[in-house]
This record gives C-alpha cells, structure tokens and sequence, in this order.
C-alpha cells in the first residue's frame, strides 16, 4: 500500500515534469521488480542539501545497487554528519554582496548556495581522521580508494562521539554498512582531495598512490559492470550532469569499442533530473536519445529526463519508490 506521498503524487503529478516525475519512479520500481540493479550518480551540492535524509532509507532496502559521485558528495555526507549543528542557513543569500561573502570567509564559513560549512567543525575534524588513515595505509603500502578509506573511518566508529545528527539520515553511513560499491571520478577535485595533495607536498604521505584514483575506478567500475550485467539489468539514475554523470555512463560503449566485448549488455533504465537546459554551453547536450548514437543506451530503453531541482524532486521520487 501506498504512503501518503505517492497518494499525493497520484492526485495531482499528471502533467509535465510532475508526470516525468510519477513515471521515472514507477519505471524505477518495475525495474528492479523484474530483478533489475540501479546506479545512482550523485553530482553538484546533494549531501548539503541533506539528500540522506531519504537516500540512506534506499540503500538500506536495497534499492540502490552502487553509487558515483563527485568527491564534494562523499565528503560532504559526513561534514554534515560530524558538524550539522554548526552549519549557517542564509535564506537571503541572493542579497548578499561582495563584502558579505568576505565576511563569511572571515569566520570560516563556506557558502554552498543557501548554507555555509564551518571549516573547522567540518572539514578539520573529518581530515584530522583521514589523515590518520592516509599515513597509516601510507606506511604499510595498501593504497585504497577514497570512498574505502570514509567506509573505514565510519565503521571504525572513531567519530561516533562527534554525530551531530541520526546517522541513518547519513547515506555514506548506509553505504558504508552495505560495502555499497562506489565510484568516485576526479575525487581530486574536492576539499580532500586538495588536503591530500598538500600532504603528499609537505612528505606526510609518501606515496601519492596511497589513494587510488581516476583510470582505477574506471577499471573497477568495468569489473562490476560486467560482473552484474548478465544476471541483472543495470540502470542508472542520474542526479544532475558533469563528471558524476560522465563518467560512469561511458564504461558500456568502453568495453564494446575498446575491448571488443559487445555482448556487454546496454544500460536497462535512464533517468536524468537537471535544471540545466541540455545545449553546447551548458549540460553537454546529451539528451537520452543522443546516448543512443554513443552505444550507452538502446531504442528501447526506457528514458526519462525530469527538467526540475533535483533537491526537490530526488526526495520525491525516492518517497515514492520506498512506498512513503
């Protein structure tokens, strides 16, 4: 039986994005009611918007099969987690000027849209424990990937004393109890990956490989890929466009073109929420269909493309999927 959520979207989702919305998430369910898997890519800002709150509830039942996202996810997850209470909500960030912003830096806030992360709350605190990890797997030559050494770090419990919030709104903490596996493209580009830099700089860490990154996802994401395929059909659900999007969605026509295995079987589902119009200058312009001519999706893949926030409508369809 249906909550009083998709009651609602019942009633009155039946139009427009609203029906894209209805229909992504029933397509979703019926996917994985025919035995089907799903990955979930996760891009721009969708941890400090506390997306957990409903993506942790769908991996614990099950109904995420692996995730990617951008390095500023996976951390920003437990920012959240470990420093929630000292976060700063500005609902009048559109008036901000200049001189405002430099203020905000000036107390160590950093503004994602409408919230600020507090530096040393946040950021310090999880790399004081990180940094801990890297030196140690540093010294004893077993490098891991950066959702590995979060996924350590969370059932270590080393943090428990800091939770500022129920850690079962924490999707990395319902990721970690699953061994969810995770992909995470150009982790570099993040508040830890840059830490991580500085530290192989300044000789804490020895080895840059330490932390394992880029064409090693890649090769781990063909691994699994082709592991589930043949047993189950995998879709992906993408949550906004760039690197998160990009990267994962290109293993398929990888692994036909480049290794010459065309029996892979495409990606059985497609979903996109974005709010960035699909043209040269923006989202990069492929539309599902485009994704046909790339080798990633088929004629007969289902296809949807929600044009809304994600922040509103990701928790929608996840209410929905769960039944809520």
């Amino acid at each position: 039986m249906s909550g009083p959520i998709s009651q609602f979207i019942d009633r009155h989702y039946r139009h427009f994005n609203a029906a894209a919305l209805k229909d992504a998430a029933d397509a979703y369910t019926a996917h994985l009611a025919s035995g089907g898997s799903m990955l979930v890519t996760l891009a721009g800002a969708m941890s400090t918007a506390e997306l957990g709150c409903s993506l942790a509830e769908m991996i614990r039942q099950g109904k995420v099969t692996g995730i990617c996202c951008t390095g500023a996810n996976l951390e920003e997850d437990v920012f959240n987690l470990v420093a929630h209470d000292h976060y700063v909500r500005l609902p009048d960030y559109r008036d901000l000027t200049p001189a405002d912003e430099q203020g905000l830096l000036d107390r160590h806030l950093n503004r994602v849209t409408d919230t600020c992360i507090p530096e040393h709350e946040a950021m310090r605190r999880i790399e004081s424990a990180v940094l801990d990890r890297w030196v140690q797997h540093d010294r004893d030559g077993t490098p891991l990937f950066p959702h590995e050494f979060m996924y350590e770090i969370l059932l270590s419990g080393v943090l428990a004393e800091s939770y500022q919030i129920d850690p079962k709104d924490s999707w990395m903490m319902a990721a970690a109890e699953r061994k969810l596996p995770m992909i995470v493209p150009g982790w570099e580009d993040s508040t830890l990956g840059n830490m991580y830099a500085g530290h192989c700089i300044s000789g804490d860490v020895k080895n840059v490989h330490t932390v394992r990154t880029g064409i090693e996802y890649m090769m781990r994401l063909a691994d699994w890929y082709q592991e589930l395929a043949p047993t189950s059909s995998i879709g992906f659900f993408q949550i906004g466009g760039g690197i998160a999007g990009d990267f994962p969605i290109c293993v398929v026509p990888m692994l036909h073109q480049d290794l010459q295995r065309p029996e892979v079987p495409l990606w059985g589902y497609f979903c996109q929420i974005s709010d960035s119009t699909t043209s040269y200058g923006s989202y990069s312009g492929a539309v599902p269909n485009e994704k046909i001519t790339w080798g990633k999706l088929g004629i007969d893949t289902p296809k949807f493309i929600i044009e809304s926030d994600a922040t509103i409508v990701a928790p929608l369809m996840f209410a929905r999927i769960l039944g809520w």
